[in-house]
């Protein structure tokens, strides 16, 4: 072996050092070879020790045998690369053979430009000369919607006017676009640039509004004054809009008219423990959306899609969508409205997400006419450390003449829950108890033998949040019956609601909702933490028979002592295999207690960290707010202060399983029973529990 001269360079050295492993490596015998290669199959990356002992075996130096592997390796590793992309270059060859037979052959049998058979190119020509009319026409029509929007960028018309006039914009119908084309060889190529030219012209229409209500938006997200007033004698970010200042800048004309119209505006700042660009997306999810607000959103679909943003490089969505909202109890009637939600990135890692009310009678959309939304929404600026700042802005006008109850009427517009400062407290609950369920270990506070792997854990929490889900939807449930209540302060009623339960995760058959609210002189913290004590759970609920409850599993679900769920047992000789999943929590809305009856063997799926979304589960529950209690007056029945308490009860009255089923009479009968003897019990008890 040639070792490097000490005085040599460092380049001269590498190259002698390469020569000397080539001539080392040349020199071996054939004998020595087949050793060193049985040696590498068994050790392809010797240590020294084994080098050493390879070396004796062989009669070389260690150095040798260091040098022979790192050629070898170097060698094998070529030979690879040379058949591999040999094998590539064969097969691109092939490919590429075979797409110009294909071309060839589809040039003979097909138009290049709509896919369809060829045809003459006279028919050619009077079919471009017909398009380029309609095109025309259609230019018309964009210019006529640019006019009306540009007349109201000048204030020479209102913002209803424009709408009116937009909806009486003439658009081609089919007969008009296939009009002397019906025995065109490309009929398909016109079934095609039909409704692609009409939704142009409604998305003209939508972009334009869109664009008018996001300019609004960034002006009362970034300006307090003159629009914003603190609305608090704290320091806090809740601001009231000034509507006189608002409509010298912004006028606008009331889309309803009479004596309950009712005008909310409110703008609300917070961090948030989520990411701007996760925030975005669930902004733009209606599924996703709907689950992360479960106590204000009942339902939200996407009706159509005009512009599909990539959220990395800032690009914007557009999109027309139906939104439900509703809190609390079914004394509150719910706001739906048919929106434009447009997102734009405004600069590094900020967006903007505007929503406004869409025009209802236009077409494709439905009709909700109590309702109306002024341009909404928030701005989302990241932060160095993951969260983000959110501000939201929520400005509507309502007609509500006769569906919500007074106290309820009174309560809302008094600490305006439908308001920003709910939407962003809502959203910092949900983002604690996504931390909750994205922790990679059981903490061990919630450690109780029952729920033992962090999968069991998140597949409870689940299993769980469905259920409020469930429970918040059964809120809304438009009442078939309705009975006096015999209880004294109670509010409303009973209400009492039949239905077929077909959706997925729940028992197939039909169920019964009864629903009443009641007052108490208690506050609500008191009421809540009272409900959520499972050793008085025995003084009201009736499916514990007077039994002793106990807490056998325990989930934390964000900073509020209150906000937890979990796993409570009866101790009821005849119902030993029923378990009790229960989740509370407290909202800037209201607080929560959410509960249903779930046999073990059920409950074990979720534990073991299973599947749950074909688990049968009814949920039942109460609902906690404050009656107003800046009010020092009394109101017209008498209640003063306290709180309002909302039970609903859903039972299965008919299934496909039982042989005897009941009737809807007897049905509401036995869900008014349950429903009137828990309320009574609470009530009592609460009394007793106001004495301490």
């Amino acid at each position: 072996m040639v070792y490097p001269n000490k005085g040599a360079s460092t380049a001269e050295a590498a190259e002698n050092s390469n020569n000397g492993e080539r001539s080392a490596h040349k020199r071996l015998s054939r004998i020595q070879t087949t050793m060193l290669e049985k040696f590498m199959e068994e050790c392809p990356h010797p240590d020294e020790a084994q080098r050493t002992q390879f070396a004796e075996q062989v009669g070389l130096e260690p150095k040798q045998i260091r040098f022979w592997f790192q050629n070898k390796r170097t060698l094998l590793k070529n030979q690879e690369k040379r058949v591999s992309n040999s094998a590539l270059r064969n097969e691109n060859d092939m490919l590429q053979n075979e797409n110009n037979l294909i071309n060839e052959a589809l040039k003979s049998t097909i138009c290049s430009t709509c896919g369809g058979p060829p045809f003459p190119q006279k028919e050619h020509e009077l079919f471009m000369k017909k398009m380029g009319e309609e095109n025309d026409q259609l230019k018309q029509e964009i210019e006529k919607v640019s006019t009306l929007i540009s007349r109201y960028k000048r204030k020479e018309i209102s913002l209803p006017e424009l709408e009116l006039s937009l909806a009486h914009v003439k658009t081609f119908s089919h007969s008009q676009m296939v009009s002397g084309s019906s025995s065109h060889s490309h009929n398909h190529s016109i079934r095609v640039n039909q409704p692609m030219q009409n939704c142009d012209v409604e998305k003209s229409m939508i972009t334009q509004i869109a664009t008018i209500a996001m300019e609004e938006l960034i002006r009362l997200v970034r300006m307090n004054e003159p629009f914003w007033v603190n609305s608090s004698t704290t320091q806090d970010a809740k601001l009231t809009l000034i509507h006189e200042a608002y409509e010298q800048v912004f006028p606008k004309k009331s889309h309803f008219k009479g004596p309950n119209i009712v005008k909310e505006a409110s703008k609300y700042s917070a961090m948030v423990n989520l990411s701007g660009m996760i925030l975005v997306d669930i902004f733009l999810d209606p599924v996703k959306w709907a689950k992360l607000f479960p106590t204000m959103v009942k339902k939200c679909e996407t009706i159509k899609v005009f512009e599909t943003g990539v959220l990395e490089n800032g690009d914007i969505s557009l999109q027309l969508m139906y939104e439900k909202m509703h809190i609390l109890s079914p004394l509150v009637r719910p706001r739906e409205f048919n929106i434009i939600r447009y997102c734009k990135q405004i600069g590094v890692g900020t967006w903007m997400i505007a929503n406004v009310s869409y025009d209802s009678s236009q077409p494709n959309t439905n009709h909700h006419s109590h309702a109306w939304k002024y341009p909404s929404g928030c701005m989302i600026r990241q932060l160095p450390n993951g969260t983000c700042v959110v501000t939201w802005v929520e400005h509507v006008e309502v007609n509500d003449e006769i569906h919500t109850h007074h106290l309820y009427k009174d309560l809302i517009g008094t600490h305006n829950l439908y308001g920003a400062e709910s939407w962003i407290k809502e959203l910092q609950r949900m983002c604690e108890k996504t931390y909750s369920f994205f922790l990679p270990r059981i903490p061990d506070h919630e450690s109780g033998g029952v729920i033992e792997t962090i999968e069991g854990r998140k597949s409870v929490m689940r299993l769980s949040h469905r259920m409020v889900r469930m429970f918040c939807e059964c809120l809304t449930t438009q009442s078939n019956v309705e009975f006096p209540s015999t209880i004294q302060d109670s509010i409303g009623g009973i209400r009492v609601s039949f239905q077929d339960i077909t959706s997925s995760g729940q028992p197939n058959g039909k169920g019964v909702v009864a629903i009443a609210t009641l007052w108490t002189p208690l506050p609500s913290d008191k009421v809540f933490e009272f409900l959520i004590d499972p050793t008085k759970r025995s003084k009201w609920d009736v499916l514990a028979y007077g039994n002793r409850v106990h807490e056998i599993a325990h989930i934390s679900n964000g900073y509020h002592h209150g906000n937890f769920i979990s796993l409570l047992k009866p101790f009821i000789p005849s119902e030993k295999n029923v378990l009790i999943l229960q989740e509370n929590f407290t909202s800037h809305v209201g607080s929560y207690v959410i509960f249903a009856g779930i046999d073990i063997a059920s409950m074990n799926v979720a534990i073991r960290g299973e599947d749950t979304v074909k688990m049968h589960i009814l949920p039942s529950g109460f609902v906690v707010c404050p009656n107003d209690q800046k009010s020092n007056a009394t109101n017209s029945e008498g209640f003063k202060g306290g709180s309002l308490l909302t039970l609903a009860y859903e039972i299965l009255s008919c299934s496909s399983e039982r042989t005897t089923n009941l009737t809807n009479v007897e049905s509401a009968a036995n869900a008014r029973t349950l429903l009137t003897t828990t309320l009574e019990n609470v009530k009592k008890a609460l009394m007793n529990y106001n004495r301490r």
